[in-house]
C-alpha cells in the first residue's frame, strides 16, 4: 500500500484530491495539510511514501517547500498538483525530482493514470540493480493507452453519448439518447451497449404489459 499525503490550501479540494486517490487500488491518504506548515508536521508524523502537492500555499511557495520536505524524509516522493502554469514552476519542479506535474482542473482518470504509473515505477525497481535493462525499465515511459472505439463509432458522438448519460438523473433508453444527441435511435443503441462493454455504463430491462422489455441505460463511472 502506497501512502499518500494530501497538500492544498483549500480543504474543499484536498477532500476532492483524497476522494479521488481513495478510489484507486494500492493507494491510501494518511492525512492532508492545508500549508506549509502543516505539511512538514503531517510529514513527521505520519511518514507518507507520496505527497501530493500545490504549489499555491498560504505561507510558502510549494517548489520551495520541498527542500523543507525532504530535509524531514529525504525519500519521499513529490507529485505537483496546481494551476501554476508558468514555464519555471515547471522546470524547477523538474530540477527537483517530483513525480509528475498535474495542472488543475483534472479529473479522476487523470490522476488515476499519473497515480498507477508511479505505483509501477517504484515497484520495477529490482532489490539490486545488475544490468542496464534493470535501470531502462524502471525509466521506460508509461505505453499509451490507446482506447479505439469500434469500426463506425466517432469520438465526437460517443462524447455526446456519454454527456447524455450523465446529465441523466435516472436513466435512458436508446431512443430517448438518440433524441436527446440527434441521431438515429440504431447509432444510439450502438454507442450505449458500447458503453456497457467498458464497463461505463449498465442497462436493465423494462418490462411492460406488452411486447419486448426496454433497455435502460445508466452512466456507471
Amino acid at each position: 500500500m502506497i501512502t499518500v499525503l494530501v497538500v492544498d490550501d483549500d480543504f474543499m479540494v484536498a477532500r476532492i484530491h483524497r476522494g479521488f486517490v481513495e478510489r484507486i487500488d494500492g493507494f491510501e491518504v494518511v492525512g492532508t495539510a492545508n500549508s506549509g506548515d502543516q505539511a512538514v508536521a503531517a510529514l513527521a508524523d505520519l511518514r507518507p511514501d507520496l505527497v501530493l502537492l500545490d504549489l499555491y500555499l498560504p505561507d510558502v511557495f510549494g517548489l520551495d517547500l520541498i527542500a523543507r520536505l525532504r530535509a524531514v524524509r529525504p525519500e519521499v516522493d513529490i507529485l505537483v498538483i496546481t494551476a501554476a502554469r508558468e514555464a519555471e514552476a515547471v522546470r524547477g519542479a523538474v530540477r527537483q525530482g517530483v513525480v509528475n506535474y498535474l495542472l488543475k482542473p483534472f479529473g479522476f482518470e487523470d490522476l488515476r493514470t499519473r497515480l498507477q504509473e508511479y505505483a509501477r515505477r517504484r515497484a520495477s525497481v529490482p532489490e539490486q540493480v545488475t544490468s542496464q535493462a534493470d535501470v531502462d525499465r524502471v525509466l521506460a515511459p508509461a505505453r499509451p493507452h490507446v482506447n479505439r472505439l469500434p469500426k463506425g463509432l466517432s469520438q465526437e458522438t460517443a462524447d455526446l453519448v456519454a454527456a447524455a448519460l450523465r446529465t441523466t438523473s435516472d436513466n435512458l433508453s436508446a431512443a430517448e439518447c438518440a433524441e436527446k444527441v440527434g441521431i438515429s435511435r440504431v447509432s444510439a443503441r450502438r454507442y450505449l451497449e458500447y458503453f456497457c462493454t467498458r464497463h461505463q455504463a449498465e442497462v436493465a430491462l423494462r418490462y411492460g404489459t406488452t411486447g419486448r422489455p426496454e433497455r435502460r441505460y445508466r452512466w456507471t463511472t
